[in-house]
C-alpha cells in the first residue's frame, strides 16, 4: 500500500514582521501566506517564528532548535527556512547618531555565516527590509531606525545572498517606490499594519523561486473573481 507523503515543512524564522505586529486584520504577511497556502492541495506546512525584537544574533542562536524540534515525523527534519531579520540591528541606540546594534560589516559577515549554515541543512530564503518613517522616531523613546541605515543593511543582506546563491526577495526599495506606503505603517513609524502587510504577502505570493520550491504557480494563487 502506497503512503502519502508528508507535507513539505517551510519555517519562517526573524523579528516582529514575522509575528504580524501591526496586522490586527490578517495577522500579518507571514499568517496571511500560511492561511493562503492552507486552502490548496499538497502545499507546504507554515510554521511562523518570529520574536519581537530579534536581530541577527538571536535568530543565529535559536534557529537549529526551531528547525530540529519541528520535523513532525521521525528522521524528518524541515524543507525549508525562510528568513526575515535585520531591521533591529539597524537601530542606533541612544540618539540619532548612535551605535547601531550591530554595524553593517558585523551584520554581513554574521549573515554570511547564518545562511551558509543554513544551506547545509536545507532551502534558504531571504527577504529584504521593510521602511520606517524616520519623522517618527525614537522608537520606545531610545532607538533610532532610519531609512538610509536600512537601505544599507539590505544591500548587505543581497550581496551575501548573490555570493551565497540564496533566493533574495528585495522590499525596501520597492516599498518605498510605492506612493502610499507612509499610511502603511503604524503610529509608532516602525511595524507595518494591515495594509502593508497586505502588500508583503502579494509580494511573497508572486516570488517565482518560493512559488517554484512550494510547487506553486501564481494562477493558483490569484484572488478568485466575485460572482
Amino acid at each position: 500500500m502506497q503512503t502519502e507523503a508528508p507535507p513539505r515543512q517551510l519555517l519562517v524564522i526573524g523579528d516582529s514582521g514575522v509575528v504580524g505586529w501591526g496586522d490586527r486584520e490578517g495577522g500579518g504577511w507571514c499568517e496571511r501566506l500560511r492561511r493562503e497556502w492552507m486552502r490548496l492541495p499538497s502545499t507546504p506546512v507554515v510554521y511562523p517564528l518570529g520574536v519581537r525584537g530579534d536581530g541577527l544574533e538571536k535568530v543565529a542562536h535559536r534557529w537549529q532548535q526551531e528547525w530540529h524540534c519541528r520535523g513532525e515525523l521521525r528522521r524528518k527534519t524541515p524543507d525549508a527556512i525562510l528568513l526575515s531579520v535585520g531591521i533591529n540591528d539597524t537601530a542606533r541606540v541612544g540618539r540619532a547618531d548612535g551605535r547601531p546594534q550591530l554595524s553593517d560589516d558585523a551584520f554581513g559577515f554574521g549573515m554570511r555565516q547564518l545562511v551558509a549554515e543554513m544551506q547545509r541543512h536545507c532551502r534558504v530564503f531571504v527577504t529584504g527590509l521593510t521602511p520606517v518613517d524616520d519623522l517618527a522616531m525614537p522608537f520606545a523613546g531610545c532607538l533610532w531606525y532610519s531609512n538610509a541605515m536600512i537601505q544599507s543593511y539590505e544591500a548587505c543582506l543581497a550581496e551575501a545572498c548573490q555570493e551565497l546563491d540564496v533566493p533574495f526577495l528585495a522590499i525596501h526599495e520597492a516599498m518605498s517606490a510605492e506612493r502610499d506606503w507612509l499610511q502603511w505603517m503604524e503610529p509608532d513609524g516602525l511595524h507595518l499594519n494591515d495594509q502593508g502587510h497586505h502588500w508583503l504577502h502579494q509580494r511573497l505570493s508572486s516570488w517565482p523561486q518560493l512559488l517554484q520550491w512550494a510547487g506553486l504557480t501564481p494562477l493558483e494563487l490569484a484572488t478568485p473573481a466575485v460572482q
